[in-house]
């Protein structure tokens, strides 16, 4: 199973440098970023939840949904996808499951965060973390429930914001000692931070580059040069296009008219060189031809 695994291919795209995952919310935004030449991509939480249930992002979506979102994607594009897990759903048994189910779907691997349920934004306040010992106990079931060694586990850390950066720096190295793969420390509000966080913590690193939060805008070069593994933009893909959605639906109400939007429209044909419609009509018409015959 390791051999040829989604776990194993994104380790080995980490030797190559700075690996940059869009995020992704479904399927076909998913065929997109890997048309767009991505070597891997990121299944945002948030995303999920926001478009999959118009709920926000506090720990409403469950597992099975998450999950089949998972499947989805992973089934579409021939890339390793990382998917956000939240705190796991639950406690240890809770952690354990999720990963079968994760690694199941077809993931590459899954972050865990430190967070008190029923979690927050990332970058918003009010935030509230459990004790280092109970996010190590996560740690290990998922280490202890993944059948596959290559599958990656990445431990998220919020303590930042709510215990400064030394707190979220210790948390790291529990976490690794516990396990982890890889750390990635939220809503850090400089690249000062970024670059301390880098220098104290030597692992695979996740820098979070989203959008109107509490981290400055830096590029994937910037990161890179901090010391950074990986940078997800996981809601930049989304929030454009809930914005050019925004502004169709007003268009069409005012006008009753799509007439102005066309040039702004990915082509029918686009959409199905996209989707290989072809390949499936072709697949159909050799079955039912192969029925003739015989």
């Amino acid at each position: 199973m390791a051999q040829n695994s989604a776990g194993k291919r994104l380790r080995e795209r980490l030797q190559q440098g700075t690996l940059v995952l869009p995020g992704v919310f479904n399927a076909i935004t998913a065929l997109l970023a890997q048309q767009a030449g991505f070597d891997a991509l990121y299944l945002s939480g948030a995303g999920v939840t926001n478009s999959l249930t118009g709920y926000p992002d506090v720990a409403l979506l469950t597992l099975t949904e998450m999950a089949q979102q998972a499947r989805y994607v992973a089934r579409a594009v021939a890339l390793p996808v990382i998917a956000d897990a939240d705190t796991g759903y639950g406690e240890i048994l809770n952690v354990a499951r999720t990963v079968e189910e994760f690694e199941h779907a077809g993931l590459a691997g899954l972050h865990l965060e430190d967070q008190v349920a029923p979690k927050r934004c990332g970058h918003l306040d009010g935030k509230q973390v459990v004790p280092p010992a109970e996010m190590v106990k996560k740690i290990r079931a998922a280490v202890r429930a993944r059948s596959d060694p290559d599958f990656f586990l990445i431990a998220r850390t919020d303590a930042r914001s709510v215990y400064g950066l030394q707190d979220a720096i210790e948390r790291a190295h529990c976490y690794l000692d516990a396990g982890a793969d890889a750390i990635f420390p939220e809503s850090l509000q400089s690249a000062a931070e970024f670059a301390e966080f880098a220098e104290r913590v030597r692992a695979p690193l996740l820098a979070n580059m989203t959008e109107f939060g509490k981290t400055p805008y830096l590029s994937v070069s910037e990161f890179a040069a901090l010391g950074y593994a990986m940078v997800i933009f996981p809601m930049t893909a989304f929030r454009v296009m809930m914005k050019a959605a925004q502004g169709a639906f007003a268009e069409l109400k005012r006008t009753g008219t799509q007439q102005a939007l066309l040039n702004a429209m990915q082509t029918r044909q686009e959409l199905y060189e996209l989707i290989h419609y072809a390949d499936y009509e072709r697949f159909d018409k050799e079955i039912a031809a192969e029925f003739q015959d015989e």
